[in-house]
């Protein structure tokens, strides 16, 4: 006697219907994706999704002002002319409180200690008398100190005329130029400090 299907069966065929999808559950080659059959003989696969429209580059900025805020010409030349009238009043200090005589500044104290002559040794006589206007005074005190002088004016000009224009100052030093400053120190304190070099000793 053949057996009678059973209710599962006769659900499952029931369900069936035609036009009708139909998942099949048999494992497929790809595993990630189960086929799906058309609802009806006049339908098409769903389209995939639209990726999004690409924009496009952005518009260039307009390059920024060097100050973010306009500023008056006054403002600008506040640090500078601040900066230069400091650097005057310690030379005008300087140049009327002789450190030729005694007892006016405190004593190097590499050279108190050791008798060691420093870099900046003289560096005082020479703005006193770079003040009254003896250079060769200066320079025998300290001429490094005088060489100084100069890069200090030249670097003040500069940060004049670009406050002036509205361009910041920026000083951006490389590395090579920080070894060579300290190579140019240690050679003219070493110098300095050699019976053959009493020249530049002040």
């Amino acid at each position: 006697m053949d057996q009678q299907p059973t209710a599962e069966a006769e659900t499952d065929d029931s369900l069936a219907r035609p036009g009708e999808s139909v998942r099949t559950d048999a494992p497929s080659a790809f595993p990630a994706a189960q086929a799906v059959l058309p609802a009806g003989p006049g339908a098409l696969p769903a389209a995939p999704a639209a990726h999004a429209v690409h924009a496009g580059p952005p518009h260039p900025q307009p390059h920024p002002h060097p100050y973010p805020h306009p500023r008056s010409l006054a403002r600008r030349l506040v640090a500078p002319v601040s900066t230069l009238a400091g650097v005057a009043a310690a030379f005008a200090y300087v140049g009327t409180v002789d450190p030729n005589e005694p007892g006016h500044y405190p004593v190097c104290p590499l050279l108190r200690f050791t008798g060691i002559y420093c870099p900046g040794c003289g560096g005082l006589r020479s703005a006193h008398a770079f003040v009254h206007g003896d250079l060769p005074a200066a320079l025998g005190a300290n001429a490094l100190a005088v060489l100084g002088y100069g890069l200090f004016a030249v670097v003040m000009v500069l940060w004049l005329i670009r406050a002036i224009r509205g361009v910041p100052m920026r000083l951006a030093i490389a590395p090579a130029w920080w070894w060579g400053i300290g190579a140019v120190l240690a050679l003219f304190t070493l110098v300095r400090n050699l019976p053959f070099g009493s020249a530049l000793a002040p």
